[in-house]
């Protein structure tokens, strides 16, 4: 469904923050992509939504298919009329408005003939608690409850693609077990296919079913999301499972095989 082949992506023709990578996510998948904060993983993101212009960010090298079509030159509202829907980091709500007019936002490029009526009462099936506060303005809203609303806002547009930035970010333990459960419930009934981008390893490669691990602008590692969940150096650099050994980056670890698809 999405192919990632050999991407770079440069900064204010500048800076070099993705530095050849290769992913893909296949349809009805949930793919992850894992890596410390500046890693690159919310520019690989951005790279897909076409939101990169917003901050002089471009495509310098390599390709992004989508459904074999070509799309790195397209442009965000192109891209999102494809199917394809970023959920921001931090939120990013229209405080002022009522949970259900943020939702209705979310509507605005649903397919001809969609019903916005039953799209928010999906959307009130998944979030049982965002029907109870439909009226009640955005910004007086937790945070888990905003999380679970631009989730809802995404799935207002029926997209075939989620783009998922940090979804667990500043959030309860509690509440992101369960953002993260009905996160794989919408992927098993929506069919949406999803890439994941989290720091919370245990959490996201509990509902993955492929992953990755980007450093430095580069992916490291892939693999299935069993073999990366019992990864010794995974499990110690990501679950904080050390094997008392003084490591300063993942890096260092001599065994440790990087992938090479990056140079074509």
């Amino acid at each position: 469904m999405l192919v990632l082949n050999n991407v770079e992506v440069v900064y204010s023709n500048v800076i070099l923050v993705l530095k050849g990578v290769s992913l893909e996510v296949q349809e009805g998948k949930v793919v992850v992509l894992l890596g410390s904060n500046g890693a690159g993983k919310t520019t690989a993101l951005k790279s897909v939504s076409g939101l990169l212009s917003t901050e002089l960010g471009q495509v310098t090298r390599g390709s992004i298919e989508y459904g074999g079509e070509r799309i790195d030159q397209k442009d965000a509202e192109e891209i999102a009329r494809l199917g394809i829907i970023q959920v921001m980091e931090g939120r990013r709500i229209f405080e002022q408005l009522t949970v259900e007019e943020n939702l209705r936002i979310g509507g605005h490029i649903r397919p001809l003939g969609g019903s916005v009526k039953a799209a928010l009462e999906s959307v009130y099936e998944y979030f049982p608690i965002l029907k109870t506060l439909k009226g009640r303005t955005s910004g007086y809203l937790s945070g888990g409850e905003q999380q679970m609303m631009v989730i809802g806002r995404a799935l207002m547009s029926s997209p075939e693609l989620i783009l998922l930035d940090e979804p667990s970010l500043g959030l309860a333990p509690k509440i992101v077990e369960l953002i993260f459960k009905i996160i794989r419930r919408i992927n098993q009934e929506q069919k949406s296919s999803i890439l994941l981008v989290e720091q919370n390893a245990r959490a996201a490669l509990s509902v993955a079913d492929n992953g990755y691990v980007m450093e430095n602008g580069r992916i490291v590692l892939e693999g299935n999301a069993g073999s990366l969940m019992e990864n010794e150096d995974i499990k110690e650099f990501y679950l904080g499972m050390s094997r008392g050994e003084s490591r300063k980056s993942y890096r260092d670890i001599k065994h440790y095989k990087r992938r090479k698809r990056w140079l074509g």
